[in-house]
């Protein structure tokens, strides 16, 4: 049984999406030549996987957010596009094509995330660290941004991938707890915590970040409360944007979030003591990735 939420039953949810959130699509050269490269060397890419609206934007800038360990997901979450059911076998030979294809993009900043592999020992542990060593022998000047599922029930996979020390580990906590059992089951928000809080333990100088989506029935309050909840979790970076529906079998969009609410939430997060917080309606977990590491780094820097 679904949990309640605080959408009133007489309250129509919204039919269109308002202007703040539509996006120009743009066909570039770059766009192209970032898809061909993709489509060459065989990876998958939570840009079209997870129909991010923001793919155009992206390629054109010749970023794209490499998904590795197959493209069918062990879980079936209400928010996420991406297919769920018998996962693909282990490819050995996708780290050293993803070096490549950093390296031919000339990449400043990469984010490297995956689909949740349940069914492996490790959860996939291991493939991230050769993926990690594989782009900083093909692209060493290139950071490394990874994004991973929780591990649920796999001893030491944290621990693993933290101490290969990649520049950012991110790992999204996507909504509040009183949602998680509608929205992200399977999951647990405080193992996501836990996480998060192991990695700071492991590897204390890398940076983590997290991100939820707004407009799925949460409240102020609750938002609030996650954000006090990373940070007891030393997270440093936190990211907020609006849940857009996939498809109609996706989990219903209670509201659209105005700017302003974002910007207030931003200013929220930033006084919690975040060293960055991208808020906005547009915001995803790797969007402008590599100008956020960027600012994220002259954070720290004037902290310290």
């Amino acid at each position: 049984m679904d949990e309640p939420h605080e959408t009133p039953a007489d309250t129509p949810r919204p039919a269109a999406r308002p202007p703040w959130i539509r996006v120009k699509l743009v066909d570039t050269p770059a766009l192209r030549e970032t898809r061909a490269l993709m489509r060459n060397l065989r990876l998958g890419t939570v840009c079209e996987e997870a129909a991010c609206p923001n793919l155009h934007e992206c390629w054109s800038r010749r970023h794209a957010t490499v998904m590795v360990l197959g493209t069918v997901c062990t879980r079936a979450c209400a928010f996420c596009n991406v297919a769920t059911g018998r996962p693909d076998a282990l490819d050995p030979d996708e780290p050293e094509r993803l070096g490549r294809a950093i390296a031919e993009l000339s990449l400043r900043h990469v984010v490297v995330t995956s689909v949740d592999r349940d069914d492996l020992p490790d959860g996939g542990a291991a493939h991230f660290v050769a993926c990690i060593e594989a782009i900083r022998r093909a692209a060493p000047r290139t950071t490394i941004e990874i994004l991973t599922p929780d591990f649920r029930h796999k001893p030491g996979a944290v621990e693993t991938v933290a101490a290969a020390r990649p520049d950012v580990y991110n790992h999204n906590v996507e909504t509040v707890p009183r949602l998680y059992r509608r929205i992200r089951p399977g999951a647990s928000f405080d193992a996501s915590l836990e996480l998060l809080a192991r990695v700071k333990r492991v590897a204390a100088g890398t940076f983590t970040k997290s991100g939820m989506m707004v407009g799925l029935g949460e409240t102020r309050d609750e938002v609030l409360e996650v954000m006090d909840a990373l940070r007891a979790s030393e997270v440093d970076f936190l990211t907020i944007g609006q849940y857009l529906r996939p498809t109609p079998r996706h989990a219903a969009v209670e509201r659209y979030v105005e700017p302003h609410e974002f910007e207030d939430y931003r200013e929220a997060a930033l006084a919690r003591g975040f060293l960055l917080v991208s808020a906005s309606p547009l915001t995803r977990s790797s969007y402008h990735a590599d100008e956020d590491f960027q600012r994220l780094r002259a954070a720290r820097r004037a902290a310290s």
